[in-house]
């Protein structure tokens, strides 16, 4: 089982441009993923992968997006609808959502946002069939709902900033983040931002999440095994270490 496909998704566009655009942002993002270029196309493919999202355009040749929307729901695929439409039309939004879509975005898009409201959508999803707001990478765990942060049992004093950046990192377990993904994500900066921050706070991370000494079990204490990892020159990852997958 690999660890770097976040989830599979559907891409439905009759824009060759548009498509294009949004496949290579997505597997850059981690995601797996199928295209159709029209209505019909799309139930078709949506059938055959069963995926954990669609991106669906609302204006498709042959039959529209909300007409996709419904026979697949009348089929029982549950999969979330992200919709893109090309018109800021409050009654295409509201039918949108009527028809059992999750969120819309309009054209022109950001490529970041599209991104952003999947994992949003997908997080929220999850949530509510996991209902389990812990997120754990080895034995560290982040609790959504209190923000308490823990590993091996103790518990671990992050700020605001701390807090965000490492819940970056797990939310994208085993995948290397560069410096302009976590600056664009967790400081919002406009890819043009001082990448030496996020090398200060990845060096604060490490002291208070990897810089731990737990008890051995045997009255005296130890290290615990470092679970941030520098892709030098790349960026920076969090997984469960190695040691511990192979024990």
């Amino acid at each position: 089982m690999s660890n770097s496909i976040e989830a599979s998704i559907v891409v439905v566009d009759d824009e060759p441009s548009i498509r294009e655009l949004l496949v290579a942002s997505l597997h850059f993002s981690g995601f797996e993923v199928e295209t159709a270029a029209s209505g019909s196309a799309a139930i078709e493919v949506i059938e055959k992968t069963m995926p954990d999202l669609i991106v669906l355009d609302v204006m498709l040749p042959d039959i529209d997006g909300f007409t996709v929307t419904r026979r697949i729901r009348q089929e029982g695929i549950t999969a979330p609808v992200l919709f893109l439409t090309a018109r800021d039309d409050t009654q295409d939004k509201v039918m949108g959502l009527t028809v059992g879509g999750d969120d819309y975005v309009t054209k022109p898009f950001s490529l970041e946002e599209v991104v952003a409201r999947i994992r949003a959508i997908l997080r929220r999803t999850r949530d509510e069939i996991e209902d389990d707001p812990i997120i754990r990478v080895a034995d560290l765990e982040i609790n959504e709902d209190s923000h308490d942060v823990s590993r091996a049992g103790q518990s671990i004093d992050l700020s605001p900033t701390e807090y965000k950046l490492l819940r970056y990192l797990m939310d994208n377990e085993g995948r290397v983040l560069s410096k302009a993904q976590i600056l664009d994500h967790v400081w919002q900066y406009d890819w043009g931002g001082d990448a030496a921050i996020v090398e200060s706070y990845i060096s604060y991370l490490r002291k208070k999440v990897d810089g731990l000494e737990v008890d051995d079990g045997q009255g005296g204490k130890h290290k615990v095994v470092p679970l941030i990892e520098t892709k030098r020159g790349i960026g920076y990852m969090i997984r469960e270490p190695k040691t511990s997958q192979a024990a």
